[in-house]
């Protein structure tokens, strides 16, 4: 389905009368990129679900708000950022407990290293990132963001990015290299 521009999109939300077929516009043409987003974040279907249909409410809730500093897109991605974010506070409220991942190390074999060996270590280094690096490294690497980009939607600057990008991409080599 082809959708129309962000503005037409906009114009359509903002009126009274086609407000619902703007906001089905919206949807579907930003549902599976902040799904996936999200999804890397909270790293659970369920959750990310959950996150993505908060999102979608905050956006609605504050669409009239939206003073197009930025475009649509890079204002959604932040508010999906943010909703991942009080949600891993919460959760880390809730369980307090630390991961351990030593089991699901225990199942590689060096003998047997192969595609989905190093997916899972990769996705088990990613883990263990601090959330920034984690969030960072994943805009970055999976969606393919500029920094600018990033910076928009974090509110941090280009050069603090480019450094918490590298300090993950050399904290996720080292984890791989010493579990496969």
């Amino acid at each position: 389905m082809t959708y129309p521009e962000d503005t037409q999109i906009l114009d359509l939300i903002l009126s009274d009368v086609k407000r619902n077929e703007g906001f089905r516009y919206l949807v579907g043409k930003y549902k599976e990129k902040l799904y996936w987003h999200i999804r890397r974040m909270v790293e659970n279907h369920e959750d990310a679900d959950d996150v993505l249909q908060n999102t979608f409410l905050k956006i609605a809730k504050n669409i009239h708000g939206f003073q197009q500093n930025s475009s649509l897109f890079t204002w959604m991605y932040r508010i999906a950022t943010n909703e991942c974010i009080n949600f891993l506070n919460a959760k880390k409220n809730r369980n307090k407990e630390t991961l351990n991942d030593d089991a699901m190390y225990n199942l590689y074999s060096n003998d047997n290293i192969d595609e989905v060996n190093v997916l899972q270590s990769l996705a088990a280094a990613i883990k263990t990132l601090p959330d920034k690096q984690k969030l960072v490294f994943n805009m970055r690497y999976y969606d393919e963001l500029p920094y600018q980009d990033i910076s928009d939607i974090t509110q941090t600057s280009v050069g603090a990015l480019k450094a918490s990008y590298h300090l993950a991409v050399k904290k996720i080599e080292e984890h791989i290299k010493a579990n496969l």
